[in-house]
């Protein structure tokens, strides 16, 4: 399978994050990228760097207030400070409910925050290059689709789902799966399927397509009402106004085994298959791996080639994003699982 790969991942390399209201190592890190290069070369498989400029699907995807921010807010940090070039910014406060979002603050933390679901997300001077750098693959990718190939797979990283039209969280800054599922439809795919496999639910995926009928969303996830994204994710959210029915949410309890994620994944397959899609983005989250440090569900290696096999099923053209999972060693494994099953099935 082509796979798209961009050195440029490794500039995003946040030394820490904010996690349950403590400062730890980060689990999302440059490492889990090499994994999966040094997996797909042990098997064979070719790597390109990605060649297509992504912007005008980004401003299609996300705002141009929020775009301006996240581009030059490395630039925008240290000219507070120099010495900030050793320091990452996290926000402290938020627009919630009541507070106003339309202005932007001259403040940059409360800038930051604006921009922010959480402050688990650090910025750090090569964000913006290895977070463009992934959406541009997704770009390159729904081209060769377009094109003709069955599958592309996009071994990039920051990953991109939890990021929404104008915010960033969950380590997510620019949303690959939207801009792959955007560009297919600019060249011509009447209706595209997301389908989000990540432990976490696909948040910002879900926001920035829940009013179109064109671009359905399917995840299946830990209950938010535990699991992080904790306030979107659940099942009674269908959609609105031309997107009312195309929004699929099949939260699954912690802990959940493998039999109910192969169940939930029967129903999010039957949805895609009612959608009549002409082309599919997977959101290739990895962390329902049993040994994820972060996430509760417990597949094992070899589930993860029945989940490509069951995707190969669909016989739809396919983008394949690299999303969370945090097993870092064992995700080139599980990764490359899923697209050689996906391609011999």
């Amino acid at each position: 399978m082509i796979t798209f790969f961009s050195d440029q991942h490794g500039l995003h390399a946040p030394a820490d994050e904010i996690f349950r209201g403590e400062r730890v190592p980060c689990f999302e890190t440059p490492s889990r990228a090499e994994f999966v290069r040094e997996r797909l070369q042990a098997r064979g498989h070719l790597l390109r760097q990605p060649d297509q400029d992504s912007r005008a699907v980004l401003s299609q995807v996300h705002s141009p207030r929020y775009l301006g921010f996240l581009a030059s807010a490395w630039d925008q940090w240290l000219a507070l400070d120099p010495a900030n070039g050793d320091r990452q910014p996290f926000p402290s406060v938020w627009p919630v409910r009541t507070l106003r979002s339309d202005i932007e603050p001259q403040n940059f933390v409360a800038r930051l925050g604006l921009y922010s679901m959480d402050n688990g997300s650090p910025l750090v001077a090569g964000t913006w290059a290895a977070a463009k750098a992934g959406a541009d693959a997704a770009a390159c990718a729904a081209a060769l689709l377009a094109a003709g190939e069955r599958g592309v797979f996009c071994a990039t990283r920051p990953p991109g789902h939890h990021a929404g039209a104008d915010f960033m969280g969950g380590y997510c800054f620019l949303n690959n799966a939207a801009v792959a599922a955007q560009a297919l439809r600019n060249q011509g795919a009447a209706r595209v399927a997301v389908l989000d496999v990540d432990y976490h639910h696909g948040n910002g995926t879900q926001s920035i397509f829940y009013e179109r009928a064109d671009v359905l969303f399917v995840s299946l996830h830990g209950d938010p009402r535990t699991e992080y994204p904790f306030y979107l994710g659940h099942a009674d959210e269908t959609g609105e106004g031309a997107g009312a029915g195309f929004n699929l949410n099949l939260p699954l309890p912690a802990g959940s085994g493998v039999a109910a994620w192969f169940e939930a994944l029967k129903a999010a397959c039957r949805r895609i298959a009612r959608h009549e899609a002409q082309a599919l983005v997977v959101s290739l989250g990895l962390d329902a791996y049993a040994g994820d440090p972060i996430s509760r569900f417990a597949l094992q290696a070899g589930d993860f080639s029945r989940l490509g096999q069951r995707l190969a099923r669909l016989g739809l053209p396919t983008v394949f994003v690299l999303e969370g999972g945090y097993a870092a060693a064992e995700l080139g494994v599980n990764a490359v699982n899923v697209i050689e099953a996906f391609e011999q099935d």
